[in-house]
């Protein structure tokens, strides 16, 4: 009886063993490559590149281009259209360059335009998408209205942090870090770190003085002034309004003014309330 576990262990081993052995080479089987069946499908698809199996979902390899040296991790969707069998006319609309690195478990969904260019790096379970639900029916379920595109471009050199999602219109410039969990929406210039939702710079590149956060006082700014106009909507309109730069010395004053809520403007610098106009002083100044 002693010896009946120590037999059942040795069992459970050798199982263990011969299905890691298996699983092995099995990965190594279903993995593309530009000569294998499945890597003739795509437009392009460069030596020395491979798409790690499982893969995800795949297809509209007709439609897509991947250039050389390019890994692509397991459990990757590279798509281009909706669905199987879609006709997406004439050239390629999802092209991923030389020696990029795709992390496991991305999706990669072309419709329009997706170009990213060589030397890209992503983190797992990042989101590229050119198309996205279009709600201009209020009245209309978001998922019946007719989705719109918009091309985007991912500049050599980037880092995408794990769970990061480029949406439609999304341009990356070259040398980009782009924190984990952050969704860009917009362009965003060469050589510098975005965070957030939306995804803002937090820290540039200034060839004379290297990495800088200035522009994390940017974003202070910014916020402490929305918050401050959404609160007064006499702030708000003199914010919209253009501004004749004719009282260079009016804006430190604005500043101290803007810093106190806006309160003592209306007694603050005289420069300042030129800025602000008649029509916004108080009426005991205008009765004057």
């Amino acid at each position: 009886m002693s010896k009946m576990p120590s037999l059942r262990g040795v069992r459970q081993r050798l199982a263990a063993r011969l299905v890691h052995a298996a699983w092995h080479r099995i990965m190594l089987a279903g993995t593309i490559t530009a000569q294998t069946d499945a890597g003739r499908r795509f437009a392009a698809f460069g030596p020395g590149s491979l798409i790690a199996f499982p893969t995800g979902t795949v297809f509209g390899e007709n439609w897509i281009e991947i250039g050389d040296g390019t890994m692509i991790a397991e459990q990757v969707s590279v798509c281009a259209g909706m669905m199987p069998g879609d006709d997406l006319g004439s050239g390629s609309v999802l092209r991923i360059g030389d020696r990029c690195v795709i992390g496991r478990g991305s999706h990669i969904v072309a419709h329009h335009s997706i170009d990213i260019g060589d030397d890209v790096f992503t983190g797992p379970y990042v989101y590229i998408t050119d198309q996205n639900h279009s709600y201009a029916d209020p009245d209309l379920p978001i998922g019946r209205q007719w989705p719109v595109n918009a091309a985007v471009r991912i500049g050599s050199g980037t880092w995408l942090g794990t769970g990061a999602i480029g949406l439609p219109g999304s341009v990356i410039g070259r040398n980009v870090v782009v924190a984990a969990g952050s969704v860009v929406t917009g362009r965003v210039d060469d050589r510098c770190v975005v965070a957030g939702v939306p995804a803002r710079v937090i820290k540039d590149f200034n060839p004379g003085s290297g990495w800088t956060r200035r522009a994390v006082a940017s974003l202070r700014a910014d916020t402490a002034v929305h918050e401050a106009a959404a609160k007064d909507p006499r702030l708000a309109e003199f914010l919209l309004a253009p501004v004749q730069a004719t009282a260079p010395m009016a804006m430190p004053a604005l500043a101290d003014g803007l810093r106190g809520g806006g309160e003592g403007l209306a007694d603050g610098d005289p420069d300042a309330m030129s800025l602000l106009g008649d029509e916004e002083r108080e009426p005991a100044d205008r009765d004057s």
